[in-house]
């Protein structure tokens, strides 16, 4: 048996910057490595699983793409993690490496942590937490601490809280990060990029490489084989919650839920539903399948903040579940009830 630890990513980052389109980009141009994918739905829809078990690459077995969808990793560690590990490691052919695709709203540290139980210590080690963040999101204040910025971002969007817990788990990604993904750089300008770096710059912890980004594209040997050993570098990376001495943390200022439409009569209707949602609700996040009537394949729609992208992923396959389920996840105080109702029509 080989002594070597088997390394693992974490990739974190806030919801739509871009984690997948990242492992995705990465298991295309694996170079013959044999990746196992560990993915965190916050939700009951495998949207980001779904996305990744079809890209149809040899990297991508479908047996090798695990879905955990009880909830935010940090908090079921023990649960789904810690077992889920268990039953790669014991596999006869175990993964050259392991990725870990978090949902937006989890603490990488507790994740981290986990690598120091025994039965996983011995066996694998965090090459490295990746943190990919929406570099368009940034240039436009949100995140930021920056007054005029904060300003700005509240004239755009009055429903949304700057003293929420949003900015803190930003803050958390970044402190804990090896490597800052900033992506979506081809939708700035030079000025807006160089004022985002200026800005990550001065909330990472030192020697963290930000790396800019188009679509998610980085070289695999740049993003894998890193050797930070994070889980024995836990105490340079504390969370918020940790600095103010809790030990655990909690997401009662977020909910998800599933709004299911079965069949729809066309797609322009449809995303036009989505964006009046967007516009007068408190959605972070809205992510889904649609059945839409005419079409053999499935629609994949995304949305976060004002940008809403969609496209037709795949045929529907004879197993599938056909309809229209959309995840919607928001601050606790939003309209559930209306905003089922406009997404209904």
């Amino acid at each position: 048996m080989s002594t070597t630890k088997i390394p693992a990513t974490v990739i974190t980052g806030f919801l739509g910057a871009g984690k997948t389109t990242l492992i995705r980009n990465m298991l295309e141009n694996a170079d013959g490595r044999r990746i196992a994918l560990i993915i965190n739905e916050f939700g009951d829809v495998g949207v980001d699983g779904e996305i990744l078990k079809g890209c149809g690459v040899d990297a991508c077995r479908e047996e090798d793409v695990i879905e955990l969808a009880n909830g935010c990793i940090c908090c079921t560690v023990a649960d789904d993690f810690v077992p889920t590990m268990n039953k790669l490691l014991n596999r006869e052919d175990p993964p050259h490496h392991i990725v870990i695709e978090t949902s937006g709203l989890a603490l990488p540290q507790p994740l981290v942590r986990a690598f120091k139980w025994p039965e996983i210590k011995s066996r694998v080690t965090v090459d490295g937490v990746i943190t990919v963040v929406d570099a368009k999101a940034l240039s436009e204040g949100r995140f930021a601490d920056d007054e005029e910025a904060v300003a700005a971002q509240r004239a755009a969007d009055p429903n949304l809280d700057h003293e929420n817990p949003i900015e803190e788990l930003f803050e958390d990604q970044l402190n804990c990060a090896d490597m800052v993904i900033v992506n979506k750089t081809d939708l700035l300008d030079a000025t807006e990029h160089a004022a985002v770096t200026a800005e990550l710059k001065q909330k990472v912890r030192a020697g963290t490489r930000l790396v800019a980004t188009r679509h998610g594209q980085i070289d695999v040997a740049a993003l894998l084989g890193l050797g930070a050993s994070a889980e024995d570098d836990l105490h340079n990376r504390l969370s918020h919650h940790e600095m103010e001495g809790e030990e655990q943390h909690d997401h009662d200022d977020f909910v998800t839920f599933i709004v299911s439409l079965g069949g729809v009569p066309d797609k322009a209707s449809l995303l036009q539903r989505i964006e009046k949602a967007i516009a007068t609700h408190d959605i972070l996040r809205l992510k889904g399948f649609a059945d839409v009537a005419g079409s053999s394949a499935r629609l994949l729609v995304q949305a976060v903040g004002p940008r809403l992208n969609s496209y037709f992923d795949r045929p529907w396959k004879p197993e599938d579940r056909r309809g229209t389920e959309l995840v919607v996840i928001g601050a606790k105080d939003m309209d559930r009830e209306a905003i089922t109702g406009l997404l209904r029509g």
